[in-house]
Protein backbone atom coordinates (compact mmCIF):
# COMPACT_ATOMS: atom_id res chain seq x y z
CA UNK A 1 0.00 0.00 0.00
CA UNK A 2 2.61 2.31 0.95
CA UNK A 3 4.54 1.93 -2.53
CA UNK A 4 1.35 2.17 -4.13
CA UNK A 5 0.32 5.29 -2.47
CA UNK A 6 3.32 6.88 -3.10
CA UNK A 7 3.55 6.51 -7.01
CA UNK A 8 1.15 9.49 -7.53
CA UNK A 9 2.98 11.60 -5.73
CA UNK A 10 6.31 10.48 -7.56
CA UNK A 11 4.87 11.12 -11.21
CA UNK A 12 3.48 14.71 -9.58
CA UNK A 13 6.95 15.60 -8.79
CA UNK A 14 8.31 13.96 -11.95
CA UNK A 15 5.92 16.33 -13.96
CA UNK A 16 6.72 19.02 -11.75
CA UNK A 17 10.30 18.58 -12.37
CA UNK A 18 9.73 18.52 -15.87
CA UNK A 19 8.28 21.88 -16.17
CA UNK A 20 10.19 24.02 -13.62
CA UNK A 21 13.67 22.89 -15.52
CA UNK A 22 11.79 23.24 -19.39
CA UNK A 23 10.02 26.74 -18.41
CA UNK A 24 13.24 27.51 -16.30
CA UNK A 25 15.58 27.42 -19.19
CA UNK A 26 13.11 29.22 -21.32
CA UNK A 27 12.56 32.06 -19.73
CA UNK A 28 16.10 32.39 -18.84
CA UNK A 29 17.32 31.93 -22.44
CA UNK A 30 14.67 35.10 -23.23
CA UNK A 31 16.28 37.41 -20.66
CA UNK A 32 20.16 36.27 -21.08
CA UNK A 33 22.24 38.05 -23.61
CA UNK A 34 23.73 35.88 -26.28
CA UNK A 35 26.22 34.15 -26.49
CA UNK A 36 24.39 32.55 -23.25
CA UNK A 37 20.98 32.73 -24.58
CA UNK A 38 21.94 30.64 -27.64
CA UNK A 39 23.01 27.53 -25.09
CA UNK A 40 20.21 27.99 -22.97
CA UNK A 41 17.70 27.79 -26.02
CA UNK A 42 18.73 24.83 -27.23
CA UNK A 43 18.98 23.36 -23.87
CA UNK A 44 15.26 24.04 -23.36
CA UNK A 45 14.53 21.97 -26.65
CA UNK A 46 16.70 19.47 -25.93
CA UNK A 47 15.58 19.41 -22.39
CA UNK A 48 11.59 19.03 -24.08
CA UNK A 49 12.81 16.39 -26.41
CA UNK A 50 14.33 14.07 -23.52
CA UNK A 51 11.15 14.17 -21.24
CA UNK A 52 8.93 13.86 -24.55
CA UNK A 53 11.04 10.81 -25.03
CA UNK A 54 10.68 9.23 -21.55
CA UNK A 55 7.35 10.18 -21.19
CA UNK A 56 6.23 8.96 -24.50
CA UNK A 57 2.49 7.44 -24.36
CA UNK A 58 1.99 7.40 -28.19
CA UNK A 59 1.75 9.90 -31.38
CA UNK A 60 -2.11 10.19 -30.32
CA UNK A 61 -1.52 11.48 -26.97
CA UNK A 62 1.04 14.07 -28.22
CA UNK A 63 -1.84 15.41 -30.77
CA UNK A 64 0.10 14.32 -33.74
CA UNK A 65 -2.15 11.27 -35.07
CA UNK A 66 -4.93 12.07 -37.64
CA UNK A 67 -7.84 11.85 -34.44
CA UNK A 68 -9.91 14.72 -34.18
CA UNK A 69 -8.22 16.52 -36.95
CA UNK A 70 -11.65 17.57 -39.05
CA UNK A 71 -13.58 17.71 -35.86
CA UNK A 72 -11.19 20.89 -34.83
CA UNK A 73 -10.43 22.48 -38.54
CA UNK A 74 -12.94 25.14 -37.57
CA UNK A 75 -10.12 26.56 -35.46
CA UNK A 76 -7.96 27.48 -39.22
CA UNK A 77 -11.22 28.76 -40.75
CA UNK A 78 -11.28 31.17 -37.62
CA UNK A 79 -7.76 31.95 -38.03
CA UNK A 80 -8.27 32.87 -41.59
CA UNK A 81 -11.26 35.21 -40.79
CA UNK A 82 -9.59 37.04 -38.27
CA UNK A 83 -6.65 37.41 -39.86
CA UNK A 84 -8.06 38.89 -43.05
CA UNK A 85 -10.44 41.32 -40.65
CA UNK A 86 -7.47 42.58 -39.10
CA UNK A 87 -5.33 42.90 -42.31
CA UNK A 88 -8.51 44.70 -44.00
CA UNK A 89 -8.72 47.34 -40.74
CA UNK A 90 -4.42 47.81 -41.01
CA UNK A 91 -4.69 48.31 -44.33
CA UNK A 92 -7.42 51.24 -44.34
CA UNK A 93 -5.45 52.49 -41.22
CA UNK A 94 -1.94 52.32 -43.67
CA UNK A 95 -0.35 50.09 -41.31
CA UNK A 96 0.08 46.92 -43.01
CA UNK A 97 3.37 45.80 -44.25
CA UNK A 98 2.94 42.65 -46.24
CA UNK A 99 6.19 41.36 -48.63
CA UNK A 100 4.77 41.73 -51.73
CA UNK A 101 4.26 38.30 -53.96
CA UNK A 102 4.01 34.97 -52.87
CA UNK A 103 7.50 34.36 -53.47
CA UNK A 104 8.74 37.15 -51.11
CA UNK A 105 6.12 35.82 -48.66
CA UNK A 106 6.77 32.11 -48.30
CA UNK A 107 10.48 33.26 -48.19
CA UNK A 108 10.07 35.53 -45.40
CA UNK A 109 7.09 33.40 -43.11
CA UNK A 110 8.19 29.64 -44.14
CA UNK A 111 10.47 29.19 -41.03
CA UNK A 112 8.10 31.06 -38.79
CA UNK A 113 5.90 28.43 -39.63
CA UNK A 114 8.11 25.83 -38.31
CA UNK A 115 8.29 27.78 -35.26
CA UNK A 116 4.81 27.87 -34.70
CA UNK A 117 4.86 24.41 -34.23
CA UNK A 118 7.46 24.41 -31.92
CA UNK A 119 5.98 26.57 -29.94
CA UNK A 120 2.35 24.35 -30.01
CA UNK A 121 4.01 21.59 -29.21
CA UNK A 122 5.90 23.18 -25.86
CA UNK A 123 2.11 24.76 -24.83
CA UNK A 124 0.00 21.76 -25.54
CA UNK A 125 2.06 18.71 -25.92
CA UNK A 126 4.44 19.72 -22.97
CA UNK A 127 3.39 21.82 -20.75
CA UNK A 128 -0.45 21.34 -21.03
CA UNK A 129 -0.30 17.30 -20.41
CA UNK A 130 1.52 17.77 -17.42
CA UNK A 131 -0.27 20.30 -15.88
CA UNK A 132 -3.56 17.98 -16.37
CA UNK A 133 -1.40 15.30 -14.81
CA UNK A 134 -0.08 17.51 -11.72
CA UNK A 135 -3.29 19.79 -11.03
CA UNK A 136 -6.17 16.94 -11.78
CA UNK A 137 -8.62 19.67 -13.48
CA UNK A 138 -8.59 20.57 -17.22
CA UNK A 139 -9.55 24.10 -16.81
CA UNK A 140 -7.23 24.67 -14.37
CA UNK A 141 -4.65 23.45 -16.41
CA UNK A 142 -5.77 25.25 -19.36
CA UNK A 143 -6.04 28.34 -17.68
CA UNK A 144 -2.40 27.87 -15.99
CA UNK A 145 -1.14 27.09 -19.34
CA UNK A 146 -2.38 30.13 -21.20
CA UNK A 147 -0.86 32.21 -18.07
CA UNK A 148 2.82 30.40 -18.92
CA UNK A 149 2.41 31.18 -22.57
CA UNK A 150 1.67 34.94 -21.75
CA UNK A 151 4.77 35.05 -19.22
CA UNK A 152 6.97 33.86 -21.93
CA UNK A 153 6.06 37.21 -24.10
CA UNK A 154 7.14 39.66 -21.11
CA UNK A 155 7.10 42.35 -22.33
CA UNK A 156 5.52 42.46 -25.36
CA UNK A 157 2.37 44.50 -24.82
CA UNK A 158 0.84 43.11 -27.98
CA UNK A 159 1.89 40.00 -27.48
CA UNK A 160 1.47 39.07 -24.01
CA UNK A 161 -2.30 39.14 -23.77
CA UNK A 162 -3.10 37.74 -27.40
CA UNK A 163 -0.65 34.94 -26.32
CA UNK A 164 -2.49 34.49 -23.29
CA UNK A 165 -6.18 34.58 -25.00
CA UNK A 166 -4.51 31.80 -27.39
CA UNK A 167 -3.17 29.65 -25.06
CA UNK A 168 -6.37 29.35 -23.30
CA UNK A 169 -8.28 28.51 -26.22
CA UNK A 170 -5.32 26.51 -28.10
CA UNK A 171 -5.74 24.12 -24.59
CA UNK A 172 -9.56 24.24 -25.16
CA UNK A 173 -10.07 22.81 -28.25
CA UNK A 174 -6.56 20.12 -27.84
CA UNK A 175 -8.17 18.79 -24.63
CA UNK A 176 -11.82 18.12 -26.50
CA UNK A 177 -9.92 17.18 -29.70
CA UNK A 178 -6.73 16.48 -28.86
CA UNK A 179 -5.14 17.02 -32.47
CA UNK A 180 -1.93 19.71 -32.74
CA UNK A 181 -2.39 20.29 -36.55
CA UNK A 182 -4.80 22.38 -36.56
CA UNK A 183 -3.83 25.17 -33.85
CA UNK A 184 -0.36 24.86 -35.14
CA UNK A 185 -1.48 25.85 -38.51
CA UNK A 186 -4.05 28.41 -37.08
CA UNK A 187 -0.84 29.94 -34.96
CA UNK A 188 1.23 30.19 -37.88
CA UNK A 189 -1.49 32.20 -39.48
CA UNK A 190 -2.63 34.60 -36.72
CA UNK A 191 1.17 35.03 -36.19
CA UNK A 192 2.67 36.25 -39.24
CA UNK A 193 -1.19 38.29 -39.16
CA UNK A 194 0.40 40.01 -36.12
CA UNK A 195 3.66 40.52 -37.92
CA UNK A 196 2.30 42.10 -41.13
CA UNK A 197 -0.53 44.05 -39.20
CA UNK A 198 0.94 45.80 -36.17
CA UNK A 199 3.20 48.35 -36.79
CA UNK A 200 6.63 47.23 -35.20
CA UNK A 201 6.96 50.56 -33.42
CA UNK A 202 4.35 48.64 -31.17
CA UNK A 203 5.22 44.81 -31.29
CA UNK A 204 9.42 45.41 -31.91
CA UNK A 205 8.83 42.80 -34.95
CA UNK A 206 7.25 40.14 -32.49
CA UNK A 207 10.68 40.46 -30.42
CA UNK A 208 10.17 39.12 -26.56
CA UNK A 209 12.05 38.92 -23.44
CA UNK A 210 15.41 40.88 -23.93
CA UNK A 211 15.01 41.18 -27.60
CA UNK A 212 11.62 43.45 -27.26
CA UNK A 213 13.74 45.75 -24.49
CA UNK A 214 16.85 46.06 -27.34
CA UNK A 215 15.12 46.50 -30.40
CA UNK A 216 15.97 49.04 -32.37
CA UNK A 217 13.50 50.23 -34.87
CA UNK A 218 14.94 49.74 -38.60
CA UNK A 219 15.67 52.70 -40.97
CA UNK A 220 13.78 53.52 -43.95
CA UNK A 221 16.51 51.64 -46.04
CA UNK A 222 16.28 48.77 -44.77
CA UNK A 223 12.34 48.48 -43.69
CA UNK A 224 12.07 45.89 -46.61
CA UNK A 225 14.42 43.77 -45.30
CA UNK A 226 13.20 43.74 -41.57
CA UNK A 227 9.21 42.68 -42.57
CA UNK A 228 8.23 39.98 -40.95
CA UNK A 229 8.72 38.08 -37.56
CA UNK A 230 12.65 37.02 -37.26
CA UNK A 231 12.94 33.57 -39.00
CA UNK A 232 14.53 31.52 -35.78
CA UNK A 233 13.69 31.09 -31.95
CA UNK A 234 12.71 34.40 -30.20
CA UNK A 235 15.17 34.29 -27.39
CA UNK A 236 17.68 35.88 -30.03
CA UNK A 237 18.06 39.86 -29.47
Amino acid sequence: MGATGLRPNRMVASDALALLVGYGLIVAALWTPRPWQDWLGWSALAWVALQTFLDFKGWEALGLAGRGFWRSVWVICLALAVCVGAALASAKLGALHAPHGPALFAKRFWLYAVWAFVQEFLLLAFFLRRLVRILGSKMEAALATAALFGGCHVPNPVLMPLAAVWGLIASAVFLRWKNLYPLWISHAILGICIAVSVPKTMDHNMRVGLGYLKYHAPSKDSIIAAIGPRPYPPWHE
